[in-house]
This record gives C-alpha cells, sequence and structure tokens, in this order.
C-alpha cells in the first residue's frame, strides 16, 4: 500500500467516524423528521374540485393517512369546499425578436371549511404561489419538465400550507 493510499484510507475511517458520532449524537437529542400536523377531527369530506384535479388527490392522500375523506357531505365531520383550483402560465420577458425568455407560473388555490351543517371552521382563505422560470426554445422538452416540476412544488406547498390550517380546527 503506497503512502497515498494509507492516507485516503486514514481520511476515510475519519470521515466514516465523524459520520457516526453525529448520527448518534443526533438520535439522542431528541431530532425527528417533521410529521405533518395532527387533524382533530375524523372525517372530512372535499367538495367543489374539477374531475381528477392534482390539488384535490394531493390534498386526499395526506388527508386520508389521519382521517376518513369521505364523499358524502353530510356524513363528515368538516367539509373542505374549493372556491378555485387554478393554474396560469405567463410571459414575463421576451427578446426583441418576440422569443420568450421568461415565465411566471402561478397557482391559485381558495377554499373555505365548515360543517355539514354551515358553520364556518375556517373563512375564505386565498392562496396564490408564484415561480419565475427562465425558458429557451432549445431545451423545450426539458423546460416541460422543469414547468412540471415546479407546479409540483407548488402543489406540494398548498397541501402543507392547508394541512396546517386543518390542524387548527377544533371541532
Amino acid at each position: 500500500m503506497s503512502s497515498s493510499e494509507a492516507r485516503r484510507a486514514a481520511a476515510t475511517l475519519v470521515v466514516a467516524g465523524l459520520a457516526a458520532t453525529l448520527t448518534g449524537s443526533l438520535g439522542g437529542c431528541g431530532f425527528t423528521l417533521r410529521q405533518p400536523p395532527r387533524l382533530s377531527f375524523k372525517s372530512l369530506a372535499l367538495t367543489g374540485f374539477e374531475p381528477r384535479s392534482p390539488l384535490a388527490e394531493a390534498l386526499r392522500r395526506q388527508i386520508g393517512a389521519q382521517v376518513a375523506v369521505l364523499d358524502d357531505t353530510a356524513r363528515a365531520e368538516v367539509v373542505l369546499h374549493a372556491l378555485a383550483d387554478e393554474r396560469h402560465k405567463s410571459v414575463v420577458a421576451s427578446t426583441a425578436a418576440a422569443q420568450v425568455r421568461e415565465l411566471q407560473l402561478r397557482l391559485r388555490f381558495e377554499f373555505r371549511v365548515a360543517t355539514p351543517g354551515g358553520r364556518e371552521l375556517i373563512p375564505r382563505v386565498p392562496l396564490l404561489l408564484s415561480r419565475d422560470m427562465s425558458y429557451s426554445e432549445t431545451f423545450a422538452l426539458a423546460k416541460e419538465q422543469e414547468e412540471a416540476e415546479l407546479f409540483l412544488d407548488m402543489q406540494n406547498d398548498v397541501v402543507a400550507q392547508v394541512m396546517r390550517r386543518l390542524a387548527s380546527i377544533r371541532v
């Protein structure tokens, strides 16, 4: 074994030892991964969404991990009414030759939460998220993928915000 290989092996052992020490200390300090907020009700109904709405599916998955998501609003303890679920894409900057250089992506979601009897638990909440994205016709396919990922990121952010608001409800 040459001296450079020995140094590399020693450095690898030191890094492995530090990693093990850090991992062990995180477990002892009470570190845990972030958990979704706990909901205080047992059932919820989603209304007002377009058929096959990606946002509705994401909410159904996240909420369904804790409480029953029902189709019948009369049997649910809480009803989430979607008032708006829109995705927009607009050109922000273009060249003198009318080539698009920058886009703005916007996701708008408005909702309110009530009991089946009509008692308002959370009044109308408008959520508007936007992301800027550079654009080039040369990389159109890659930019299309980037756009889909940015919309998914905004959707996940909206779901997290809705979950935090739902966790504040005391039925």
